[in-house]
């Protein structure tokens, strides 16, 4: 069977979701099917592997249905509405706070990869050259703009409020010696806005998709062992389904691995 593929923007959501409604998501209750599974990323990476992923799967009897979207705020809310069987776009932190703020039941099952994140500039060359009253940009999310933030403290821009780690927001800068301004725009925009902004912290996902190689093009960047790992999440009720074991096993794979390393040249690290 051809793999299905959507992009999907935040433009749109509701028919976008109404449409994934109508081609039969799993009803509440139902354990997924054995042989297709639904499953969401982002335009990227994660749509790369998870391609990578449904080749291998087809070999072992099951289809995967990849969906890919825009932005990170539908993958999780059509997994809860049973529109996506799983998905595999965010790390912990994200998904715990929009858990939280969406009173929704999905959970993680496995780890996947990890996207370093990087402190990009159309201009500068090192992020010695950022000067005093620059605007540099971060995601507006809390979880991504904590771990801009702290990006930012690791480059030696700014200090923060001890101890606070991934619950900083820009209220806990408590020096910045540069007298920066920090600009919080929508992940998937700092790309196009880099041109406004003497630097921006982007995540790896889009800043590759904009053509950026992480590893050469980032003015400085997180180390390799960054604990921000991401997951493949499935609605709770079907995370011991024996489909969700294999998808697992499948994405952590030597064969995904080799891949991963092949493709990405240590801008995207395998989890296993």
């Amino acid at each position: 069977m051809e793999k299905l593929k959507k992009i999907v923007s935040g433009i749109g959501i509701s028919l976008s979701l109404g449409v994934l409604a109508a081609c039969g998501g799993n009803s509440e209750g139902n354990e997924l099917s054995e042989d297709e599974l639904k499953i969401g990323v982002t335009a990227g990476p994660h749509e790369q592997i998870l391609e990578k992923v449904a080749e291998l799967a087809e070999e072992e009897g099951l289809t995967i249905d990849v969906e890919v979207f825009t932005d990170y705020v539908v993958p999780n809310v059509a997994l809860a509405e049973g529109d996506l069987d799983a998905n595999s776009f965010q790390h912990q932190p994200y998904l715990d706070d929009f858990k939280e703020d969406r009173n929704l039941d999905i959970t993680e099952v496995a780890t996947t990869v990890n996207f370093p994140m990087g402190l990009y500039s159309s201009e500068l060359s090192d992020v010695d050259e950022i000067e005093e009253g620059d605007n540099i940009g971060l995601p507006n999310d809390p979880t991504n703009g904590a771990r801009a933030l702290m990006l930012f403290e690791e480059a030696g821009l700014i200090t923060l409020e001890e101890d606070i780690g991934s619950d900083a927001s820009v209220l806990d800068i408590v020096d910045n010696p540069l007298d920066l301004d920090f600009v919080e725009l929508e992940a998937s925009q700092l790309p196009r806005q880099l041109d406004e902004l003497a630097a921006a912290a982007i995540n790896t996902n889009y800043a590759i998709e904009h053509g950026y190689v992480p590893t050469e093009d980032s003015i400085f960047i997180e180390d390799g062992d960054s604990p921000w790992v991401n997951l493949i999440a499935v609605r709770t009720e079907n995370e011991n389904d024996a489909v969700v074991d294999k998808l697992i096993s499948i994405y952590q794979s030597d064969e995904i691995k080799d891949f991963i390393e092949e493709e990405f040249q240590g801008s995207v690290i395998a989890s296993w």
